[in-house]
């Protein structure tokens, strides 16, 4: 049935407000929920397509079927394959229909997206335990703001740690603290418009969210393919002037490869030859299945690399705990670009310097490990029972794997009838730059989702992949 004019909210004002007000997809799902909420869009109207919306608010497809999705399963909009995505929260409901008791949007009962670890492992004893002895211990003069690069205690931690367990050369004098790897790049980025620098190569696909960071600091993402072997450096010398690359070498998001040795060489005589950085995104090196993790290309040539790394796959995002290792000729701009406020509280970072200290971090990955690799076959083996015949991707490593689907299936109304089911996934082509090279597929993560969850959650997801056919 055509859609009737009067039922379209494809014309609706929507403010997204500043970058610094928070991620694009996060700010899109407010302006539509605020807009929801006043009555501007009323119960029934269908919202434009994620392509269309996009175009209109000049982002990518990703932050907006990101946001329907996330609606979707807020209970404010409703997906039915074949039709339209449509307004169904009316300003008589309940509020407890609208909202959950503890104040937050509900989570969807089957979390398949990608970006979380398993929060139920969270340490919560060993946690409180170490914030409460720093809280009781440390000095009273170290309890005002910390210092611009963070805690030395920790940072001399911490470059024990990446030199024993990443290969990484470091000294504490290059450790920087940060609250998480997309600040870190926001820093960086400004450092290197300070240098001259004005374009990054970013892999295609890749993380939405940090190509996001780079455009709001005024830089040009540059797409750099990657395929089964990783990031294709041969195609950095094809781009004239180009000198920085940001990358993640030990798991590649979201194709979920690692590249491989002679592209790790190749990428160094690259940087070199045309005097440039790499940003090494180290996400999910710890966590791999089939072998020991590859060490850091910072760890090869560390007056070239600048590594990044947080904690929110390891232990949590709320920590909001991460880290820069970066070369002299960076170090002293990027603490002057880090002011008052905007590091990790004293005590969390003390709390952490206790774990490390303890060996209670290392033995809480080691238990991850095994629990993550556990998950993973569990899923594969569900995919096999409720999809057979559905190839699956990506190396047995962190917390995420690649789901192929054949090129007739819509996955962005895949990823809509799932959600209108509770099960929340990522459409691969929404993390592309250019639809030019778009894969089709899935983008499936394990970290966040319960054992016991994961064979029914196959299970709603085949369902969903039927009903959009």
């Amino acid at each position: 049935m055509p859609l009737s004019q009067t039922n379209l909210a494809w014309d609706v004002l929507l403010d997204l407000g500043q970058p610094a007000d928070g991620p694009l997809h996060e700010r899109v799902k407010q302006a539509l929920r605020g807009a929801i909420r006043d009555g501007r869009i009323g119960v029934g109207h269908a919202l434009p397509p994620s392509r269309k919306l996009a175009a209109d608010l000049g982002c990518s497809r990703w932050a907006v079927t990101e946001a329907y999705s996330q609606l979707t399963a807020e209970g404010y909009l409703e997906a039915r394959t074949g039709s339209a995505t449509r307004v169904r929260w009316s300003s008589d409901q309940a509020p407890d229909e609208r909202r959950s008791s503890s104040g937050q949007s509900p989570m969807p009962r089957f979390d398949l997206a990608p970006g979380l670890p398993d929060l139920r492992a969270f340490p919560r004893r060993r946690w409180a335990d170490a914030v409460r002895s720093q809280a009781t211990t440390v000095a009273f003069n170290e309890l005002g703001y910390p210092p611009p690069d963070g805690h030395i205690r920790l940072r001399r931690l911490l470059a024990e740690y990446l030199r024993r367990s990443r290969g990484t050369a470091a000294t504490p004098h290059d450790v920087i603290l940060c609250t998480s790897v997309t600040e870190g790049v926001r820093r960086i980025c400004h450092a290197l418009r300070a240098d001259g620098i004005t374009a990054i190569g970013c892999e295609e696909p890749g993380w939405t969210r940090l190509r996001e960071v780079v455009l709001a600091a005024g830089l040009t993402a540059v797409p750099i393919r990657t395929d089964n072997s990783g990031l294709r450096v041969d195609e950095l010398a094809n781009q004239v002037g180009l000198r920085a690359v940001l990358t993640t070498p030990a798991h590649q998001f979201p194709r979920g490869t690692v590249l491989v040795p002679e592209r790790r060489a190749a990428l160094l005589r690259w940087a070199r030859h045309v005097d440039g950085v790499i940003l090494e995104d180290d996400y999910d090196a710890e966590f791999r299945y089939d072998r020991r993790p590859v060490g850091t290309v910072q760890g090869m040539d560390p007056s070239r690399v600048i590594l990044l790394k947080s904690l929110s796959k390891m232990l949590s995002p709320a920590l909001g705990i991460g880290w820069i290792v970066a070369p002299p000729r960076w170090t002293d701009y990027l603490r002057g670009a880090n002011p008052p406020g905007s590091q990790p509280p004293t005590l969390d970072q003390l709390a952490f310097a206790t774990l490390l200290e303890s060996g209670a971090y290392d033995r809480h990955l080691r238990a991850c490990r095994q629990r993550y690799r556990t998950r993973r076959d569990a899923l594969i083996g569900a995919l096999g029972d409720h999809l057979p015949g559905t190839p699956v991707s990506g190396i047995a490593a962190g917390l995420h794997l690649v789901l192929r689907l054949p090129d007739t299936v819509d996955t962005a109304a895949v990823a809509a009838a799932a959600a209108a089911r509770s099960v929340r996934v990522a459409d691969l082509a929404a993390y592309h730059a250019t639809e030019d090279y778009a894969d089709h597929g899935l983008v499936l993560g394990y970290g966040n989702l319960a054992d016991r969850a994961v064979d029914e959650a196959v299970r709603q997801l085949s369902a969903a992949i039927r009903d959009s056919r």
